[in-house]
């Protein structure tokens, strides 16, 4: 069809990108130093790119042109998008773990294995009663979305992947299924998030000796064990896992 479009005299153009930067539908690159317009179909003819230019390469001419593709450039722009956040999200990380290796960052989110000893002692070092409750986790952070998707705690490890409200309705929950295991808790309704390509990475990544899964009887729980148990499948690995369900009342159905 015959449109407008725009047209870069090259000869003029100094390659100094501010006309790739000012058009928002991506149809200009900059190649060996020189602006050129690579996606005819994703040039809307309004010449946004025209007044930044500042050697008057860039000029409006009619001709044969494919149509503007609206559908290929919102598409196009949303790739982008994700693109950048993806590299915004992995700069946060490289500075979260820069921080963690220097000491420093928000306490709460620095990966750390906890030793815990078998029976507690009070301030005379006098050991008290297997009585008394005795914290199992083996790390920090626990939520699975603090964790690293690497650490040294992981290696041989077995892992426990909770549901958060297991630990308020399941009285023993340390004892009987945090004791000897990494612990990674969630909330798949509360998070809005699929868990499953970070436990992938996880169990893939690194040497996993068994999975448990503990849930809670709800509906919404079911999306944890969805996530563990398409991580196990997409690992490739064959480990040992199994589902414990607690009841609303902290009962082991």
């Amino acid at each position: 069809m015959i449109r407008k479009i725009i047209r870069i005299d090259e000869e003029k153009c100094n390659g100094c990108g501010l006309c790739a930067n000012a058009c928002h539908e991506g149809a200009i690159d900059i190649i060996d130093g020189k602006a050129k317009l690579v996606r005819e179909n994703f040039c809307d003819g309004f010449g946004d790119c025209l007044p930044g230019c500042p050697t008057g390469a860039i000029t409006f001419e009619e001709r044969e042109a494919p149509a503007y593709d609206e559908a290929a450039v919102k598409s196009a722009q949303e790739m982008k998008m994700r693109e950048e956040n993806m590299k915004d999200h992995e700069k946060v990380m490289m500075k979260e773990m820069a921080e963690h290796a220097a000491g420093h960052g928000c306490p709460g989110s620095r990966f750390m294995q906890l030793k815990q000893a078998e029976v507690d002692e009070t301030p005379d070092s006098s050991p008290v009663s297997y009585s008394k409750p005795i914290s199992r986790l083996g790390q920090w952070p626990c939520q699975i979305k603090l964790l690293p998707t690497q650490a040294e705690f992981y290696d041989g490890a077995k892992l426990l992947i909770a549901a958060d409200c297991t630990a308020y309705a399941y009285a023993n929950m340390h004892e009987d299924f945090m004791k000897g295991k990494i612990t990674l808790i969630g909330c798949p309704k509360l998070d809005d998030i699929d868990y499953s390509e970070k436990l992938t990475e996880i169990i893939s990544n690194n040497d996993i000796k068994s999975v448990t899964i503990v849930r809670m009887e709800v509906p919404c729980c079911g999306g944890l064990q969805r996530a563990a148990e398409t991580a196990l499948r997409n690992s490739g690995k064959f480990i040992p896992w199994q589902v414990v369900t607690i009841s609303r009342d902290g009962k082991i159905l």
